[in-house]
């Protein structure tokens, strides 16, 4: 898989870093209970198709992208800055 970072143009998967979701997971109060923290801590979806993961482009200008892609195809549909993706 390659991704287009907006710095440094088309490089190699192995140049970033997988963070995750790139929506924000919910934080769960201090006294939610031990339930709650344990599926915030240990439980996230894995969904097939689209999504949008957070990445760092930790070999190469360090830059934070959020990239629309593909899990089941491996498509990438949109590579943009974190910095410039509305929250």
């Amino acid at each position: 898989m390659r991704i287009k970072c907006p710095n440094c143009g088309e490089r190699d998967r192995r140049e970033f870093y997988y963070v995750g979701n790139a929506i924000a997971l919910q934080r769960p109060t201090v006294d939610a209970g031990a339930e709650a923290w344990d599926d915030y801590l240990h439980n996230r979806d894995n969904p097939a198709g689209r999504t949008r993961d957070l990445w760092c482009h930790e070999g190469g200008c360090g830059a934070w992208l959020v990239v629309e892609r593909d899990t089941v195809t491996h498509e990438i549909h949109d590579v943009q800055l974190a910095e410039k993706v509305a929250r």
